[in-house]
């Protein structure tokens, strides 16, 4: 390598503490994903920790699992993991155990999908009554919103007692509580609508609750948009503030991503990009919280990394599809060569199929196996739908619908 190589595989493999007191091996995390592997009772599966066994061997300082619902009524996908009171504490500890060895860390993203509830298995919920794109939901009384801080604590705490070294709330991408901050869904008259401040109560109410379930030396994440990039929706003006509120309730990594999978708007993660999503609004971001920030989105090369990270915008860099198809992607940036994942061109794609791709991608990696016949959008999206119809069928056996 070059000297500026060895610059950049000084900067991307340099631990970073975190103000709980929990280190990072590096500054690469995989991020968020719904890599849907659980059984479809919301139960871990061995695929699931082979997933990220193999993603830890490959570098990285933290790995989210994506989509972990916090209850069963409102989940993302019907692979989603569950947890609840019911969950097999043996099969979650298998993944959580994983992380110890190799020095990595491994958090649980724990979440509720609000409006984005997968119909076939839920009654979908929102701040506000929604009626838009297909989507029905109806508001949420005060007595639903004041139980949530408690259900996530609940989760976070068996996250704990599993072995997970922290947690991450997802308050982006549009669930229940990206949808809170958002006036374009929440138009509510009582305590958690109106101001940024009011529409952040219910996320600061349950980073307090998770802080004193878990203690001060656990580790507190959060995902927020910079944008929701919707017309009325959350401005970057206003997302600036719910960021230094989550600074001053204790946050210890404020993940910074943006854009909606709501029905019918336009997702950030399928976009053309020529750089990282967001750089500039972490800069902002820096200066109004000092909590370490991470951000995803649009980051596709080492320079893309070591820019963020050499001009001091944010603390990690988090990645979600370079892993995918480059699971020793972090070895190679900081011990290898350095070389780029490449990213596939397809020449059509239905609405998810690009996103199906990469799960399908996904799980072959979790599987230890080579698809019979390469991916393509269209019959990676057929494959995803079939699964999913599969297990909705086992979650309403084993959950019913909610209601």
């Amino acid at each position: 390598m070059n000297s500026g190589s060895d610059v950049a595989a000084e900067v991307l493999g340099a631990p970073l503490q975190l103000r709980c007191g929990v280190t990072l091996r590096n500054r690469l995390a995989k991020a968020a994903m719904s890599d849907s592997l659980a059984d479809g009772t919301g139960q871990a599966t061995e695929a699931q920790a082979r997933l990220y066994e193999r993603w830890l061997d490959g570098g990285m300082a933290l790995s989210i699992i994506g989509e972990v619902q916090i209850v069963s009524g409102y989940p993302e996908k019907p692979g989603n993991l569950v947890l609840d009171g019911k969950v097999d504490e043996a099969a979650v500890r298998r993944i959580a155990d994983l992380a110890a060895p190799t020095g990595g860390h491994i958090w649980p993203q724990l979440g509720h999908a609000g409006a984005m509830a997968y119909p076939p298995i839920s009654d979908p919920v929102d701040p506000s009554a929604l009626s838009v794109d297909g989507v029905e939901c109806a508001e949420m009384t005060v007595a639903e919103v004041e139980a949530l801080p408690a259900m996530f604590a609940r989760s976070a705490a068996r996250a704990k007692a599993v072995g997970f070294s922290g947690v991450e709330i997802h308050a982006a991408h549009g669930f229940l509580l990206s949808q809170f901050l958002s006036p374009l869904f929440n138009h509510r008259q009582d305590g958690y609508g109106g101001s940024i401040e009011a529409r952040s109560r219910i996320l600061v109410d349950i980073i307090d609750r998770v802080r004193t379930e878990v203690g001060p030396e656990y580790a507190i994440g959060a995902k927020i948009n910079a944008t929701d990039e919707l017309d009325g929706g959350l401005t970057e003006a206003d997302s600036l503030v719910a960021i230094e509120m989550l600074g001053a309730h204790g946050v210890d990594l404020i993940d910074i991503s943006g854009g909606t999978y709501f029905p019918g708007a336009p997702s950030s993660s399928d976009r053309p990009s020529s750089g990282p999503y967001y750089a500039d609004f972490a800069r902002r971001a820096r200066g109004v919280t000092d909590a370490a920030l991470m951000l995803t989105g649009g980051v596709k090369t080492r320079a893309d990394a070591f820019a963020l990270l050499e001009g001091g915008a944010v603390d990690v860099v988090g990645l979600a599809r370079p892993f995918v198809l480059d699971p020793d992607l972090a070895n190679e940036w900081i011990h290898g060569g350095g070389a780029n994942p490449i990213f596939p061109r397809f020449a059509s794609s239905p609405p998810g199929g690009v996103t199906a791709w990469y799960t399908m991608e996904l799980t072959s990696i979790a599987e230890g196996r080579v698809a019979a016949e390469p991916w393509t959008p269209e019959s990676a999206i057929a494959e995803y739908d079939k699964r999913d119809a599969e297990r909705a069928a086992r979650w309403n056996g084993r959950f019913g619908r909610a209601s």
